[in-house]
C-alpha cells in the first residue's frame, strides 16, 4: 500500500516534536527568563511605622474608612514569581519619611518588601498612603450590660446585671471617640435560672448604632473585657393594680368607682420583695397625688407610669407595658353605674342570613333614681334593644334603646359596638 503524506517519515516527525518540547523545557526551566507579576492588597493592610513620631505631639494617625487598594508589581525570575503570594508581601509606611506633617492629608511613602526580591525590583502603586493627623483624646464610658435575645428559664426574669469595672477609659483620635455612643457587654442567659458571673468582651457602638469593630485598631481600652454578674428574679402573675385619688368632686356629685386598665400585671422580684408584696395583698398602688378630682363633674381618666410606683427590687416582666390608664367614675349623688349583659339586649330587624356579635360582654348604663331608692333597682327588669334594619356586614357603634323600671332614668345615652357577619351555609359549601 502506498504511504500517505501524514505517515511518511513518521518516526522523524515524532522526534522533531520531542526535540521541540525539550528546547521549550530548557528555555523555561534552565534559562528561567525574567518577568513581572502584580498582586493587589487592601489598603488597610499597610502598617504604619514610627507612630511615636506624632504621639509625642499628642496626635494620632487615621487612614480613610475605605482606603484605595495597593498594587504591588514584582520583577524577577519566573520560577521565583510563581511561588510568591500576597502573604509574602509586607507593606509599610514610615511617618518619618513623610515630606511634611503640616499638610491635610499627610502623604506617607509606601514601601513593599518580599523575601528573595531586591527593593529595586518592587514597584508600588499608589506610592503614598493618605493619612490624617488628629488630636488624641481619652474619655470614660459606662458599660451597658445586656443579654441580647437570649431568655432565662421558665418562671424567671433577669432581675439585675452589673459589670466590673462599671466604666472604661477609651483613648483614640478625637473624631472617632466622639462617634462612640455606648459600650456594651452581652452575656447569654438562655435557660438559666441561677445567679452567675461571667467574663464578657466589650462591643463599642457608634451614634448610628453600628459596631466600631472595624476601627478598633485606632482605639485603646484600659479593659477590653469585664466581669458581668447576672441575678435572676422569680415571676409572679396576676398582681393587682390599685389607684387612689385626691380631692372631692363638685357639690352634688360622688365618686362611683376607680378602675384601671389593665387591672393586673406580671412582675418579677427578689424573694424578699415578693414576700413584702404578698403581705400588701399582692397589690401595687398608684398614689393619689397623680389624680386630682377636685371640683369635677365628669369622669377623669389619666395615664400613669407603673415604673414610678413599683416597689424596690421589683420590675415588670419583659414585654409588659409600664403604662396604666386610671379611670375615676364621677356621678350625681343618687345615681349608680350598672353593667347590662349583652345577651340581655334584643336584636331587631336582623336579616336572616346575618349574625350579630357584641364587642363586650356588658355595656354600661348609668341610672338615677327619680322616685325610689337605688337599692330597689333590678337590672333584670331593664329592657334593651338595638335596631339593625338595612345594616349589612361590618362593624358599627349603634345606639341602644333602654327602658328602665318606673322611678328611674338614664343619665347618658347608651351605645354598643357590634359586628355583623354573614352566616355560613354548610349545605351550600358542600355542593
Amino acid at each position: 500500500m502506498k504511504k500517505t503524506k501524514l505517515t511518511r517519515n513518521f518516526t522523524l516527525k515524532i522526534m522533531s516534536v520531542f526535540i521541540g518540547f525539550l528546547i521549550w523545557f530548557i528555555v523555561v526551566n534552565v534559562d528561567n527568563p525574567v518577568s513581572s507579576k502584580s498582586i493587589t492588597i487592601a489598603g488597610e493592610n499597610v502598617e504604619l511605622q514610627n507612630t511615636a513620631y506624632v504621639d509625642s505631639a499628642n496626635m494620632m494617625c487615621m487612614q480613610d474608612d475605605d482606603p484605595d487598594p495597593i498594587r504591588v508589581t514584582i520583577t524577577g525570575e519566573r520560577r521565583l514569581l510563581s511561588r510568591i503570594t500576597q502573604a509574602n508581601i509586607t507593606l509599610t509606611a514610615d511617618l518619618q519619611q513623610a515630606g511634611s506633617l503640616d499638610t491635610d492629608p499627610v502623604m506617607v511613602p509606601i514601601t513593599a518588601s518580599c523575601p528573595g526580591i531586591s527593593p529595586e525590583n518592587i514597584k508600588v502603586t499608589p506610592q503614598y498612603l493618605s493619612v490624617r493627623l488628629e488630636e488624641k483624646v481619652t474619655q470614660e464610658f459606662l458599660v451597658n450590660v445586656n443579654y441580647g435575645s437570649s431568655q432565662p428559664g421558665k418562671g424567671y426574669e433577669v432581675g439585675s446585671q452589673t459589670a466590673s469595672p462599671e466604666k472604661v477609659k477609651i483613648t483614640g483620635p478625637k473624631s472617632l471617640v466622639n462617634k462612640i455612643d455606648k459600650v456594651n457587654a452581652t452575656v447569654d442567659v438562655d435557660g438559666r435560672t441561677k445567679d452567675f458571673s461571667e467574663e464578657a468582651e466589650l462591643n463599642i457602638i457608634d451614634k448610628n448604632q453600628d459596631s466600631l469593630a472595624g476601627r478598633m485598631a485606632y482605639l485603646t481600652i484600659d479593659n477590653t473585657k469585664v466581669v458581668v454578674t447576672t441575678k435572676f428574679w422569680k415571676i409572679r402573675t396576676g398582681v393587682n393594680i390599685g389607684a387612689d385619688y385626691v380631692g372631692v368632686p363638685a357639690d352634688g356629685y360622688q365618686v362611683e368607682s376607680v378602675t384601671t386598665v389593665p387591672d393586673t400585671v406580671s412582675i418579677a422580684g427578689t424573694d424578699e420583695a415578693l414576700e413584702t408584696l404578698k403581705q400588701n395583698d399582692n397589690t401595687i398602688w398608684i398614689g393619689g397625688t397623680d389624680i386630682d378630682i377636685t371640683g369635677e363633674t365628669t369622669d377623669i381618666e389619666k395615664k400613669v407610669s407603673l415604673k414610678d410606683v413599683l416597689p424596690e427590687d421589683v420590675k415588670l416582666t419583659s414585654g409588659t407595658s409600664e403604662d396604666v390608664w386610671v379611670k375615676v367614675s364621677i356621678l350625681p349623688i343618687g345615681s349608680h353605674s350598672y353593667g347590662l349583659p349583652s345577651n340581655q339586649i334584643t336584636v331587631d330587624n336582623l336579616a336572616d342570613n346575618l349574625l350579630v356579635t357584641f364587642g363586650t360582654d356588658k355595656i354600661e348604663i348609668r341610672v338615677k333614681a327619680t322616685d325610689g331608692e337605688l337599692d330597689d333597682f333590678n337590672l333584670d327588669e331593664v329592657k334593651a334593644s338595638v335596631d339593625l334594619k338595612d345594616m349589612g356586614v361590618g362593624s358599627y357603634q349603634i345606639p341602644v334603646t333602654v327602658k328602665l323600671p318606673k322611678g328611674f332614668e338614664l343619665l347618658d345615652d347608651v351605645v354598643a359596638d357590634v359586628t355583623i357577619s354573614e352566616v355560613s351555609n354548610s349545605d351550600t359549601n358542600n355542593e
